[in-house]
């Protein structure tokens, strides 16, 4: 038996008002089926099939941009090494020609030695003044003779290894990929009375008016607006990175212990004495201070984060944008004590990020 829809109104009169809500109910479920459908037999195929095809195209990416890298650091690797032989033979080559040199000195220095005394010996005062011009001739030459004197040329050069490529890959993977990475934390102790520290110890806030602090603290700024981290390091390579987008006035960087903390003289300034190397901004300007020698610092945009890179053993401090992967500025220096993470805020915060 058929049930037509004109059926549910009892008689076969015009369609009732319910059955042109049920008719019109019916064509929107049939155009949802024909969607779901649709979605389920072209869309979701297509989808997956680009997907696949995206995924395949990202991992040849990564193959790719990985074996350019691969074959950039190899030919780079090849050509600092040739540089290192180059310099290795260049000063041992060096040092033979002077070991030559000087064992030849010093025979003729002990061959006219030998003959003086020989002279004085064998000789009376008559014979010797009759010998007077030929010891003259003979010490003459000795005395063209110098005594050695330290030449850079007998020293290997570091400089050989030079390499913006090797730098900057270098600076990347311990900044951007957490190697070397340090948890660092502020230490309350050290706190310019015009800074405050947050509950986390990781963020400083400038105010113009002093705090109420313990300015008798040994370990305290109390003039400045510096702080200190925690803990220094005294060896390996050492990491951190500090938000620096809030502020337009700032410090960081690391400094020794002996670092001036009372007074408002300029040697309790970091970057103005020589126990502190700090990357610095104030306005538009940026610097890198040490010993009270500023050096300017070209940059195109304010980076909104710096990060810190510190190699003891091979006596490098380097600042670094991790947005766009660029070295700001590197400092070469022999560092003699532990260096502690240093920083320094006259204008709204700065934080240490993770």
């Amino acid at each position: 038996m058929g049930w037509g829809l004109a059926g549910l109104s009892g008689g076969s009169g015009p369609p009732s008002v319910f059955q042109n809500k049920i008719v019109d109910r019916c064509e929107q479920l049939q155009l949802q089926s024909a969607a779901i459908a649709r979605h389920l037999e072209t869309v979701l195929p297509a989808k997956d099939q680009g997907v696949l095809n995206a995924a395949n195209a990202a991992r040849e990416l990564v193959i790719q941009r990985l074996l350019f890298v691969g074959n950039a650091c190899e030919n780079e690797e090849q050509r600092l090494l040739e540089k290192v032989h180059a310099e290795e033979e260049r000063a041992h080559q060096s040092i033979l020609t002077q070991r030559v040199h000087w064992a030849e000195a010093l025979q003729k220095l002990g061959a006219l030695r030998t003959y003086l005394v020989d002279m004085i010996t064998n000789l009376d005062d008559q014979a010797l003044v009759c010998a007077e011009q030929e010891i003259f001739e003979r010490t003459e030459l000795a005395e063209g003779i110098l005594e050695p004197q330290e030449s850079l040329k007998l020293n290997f050069n570091q400089t050989c290894v030079q390499s913006p490529l090797l730098h900057r890959l270098w600076a990347s993977a311990v900044l951007c990929c957490g190697a070397g990475s340090q948890e660092i934390h502020i230490d309350e102790k050290t706190v310019s009375p015009h800074l405050s520290l947050s509950e986390d110890k990781k963020t400083l806030t400038f105010s113009p008016k002093k705090g109420k602090v313990n300015l008798d603290c040994p370990e305290r700024f109390d003039h400045w607006p510096n702080a200190l981290a925690t803990l220094a390091f005294r060896s390996g390579i050492c990491a951190w990175k500090v938000s620096v987008e809030q502020s337009c006035a700032y410090k960081l960087g690391v400094c020794y212990s002996s670092v001036p903390r009372k007074g408002s003289a300029n040697e309790g300034r970091l970057g103005f004495n020589a126990a502190s190397w700090v990357f610095s901004r104030y306005d538009k300007e940026f610097k890198f201070l040490h010993a009270g020698q500023p050096r300017a610092v070209e940059l195109l945009k304010a980076p909104a984060e710096i990060g810190v890179l510190v190699d003891f053993a091979g006596g490098e401090v380097l600042f670094y944008d991790p947005d766009s992967c660029a070295i700001l500025f590197s400092h070469r220096e022999n560092f003699t004590e532990p260096l502690y993470p240093v920083f320094a805020v006259a204008h709204q915060s700065i934080s240490l990020v993770q």
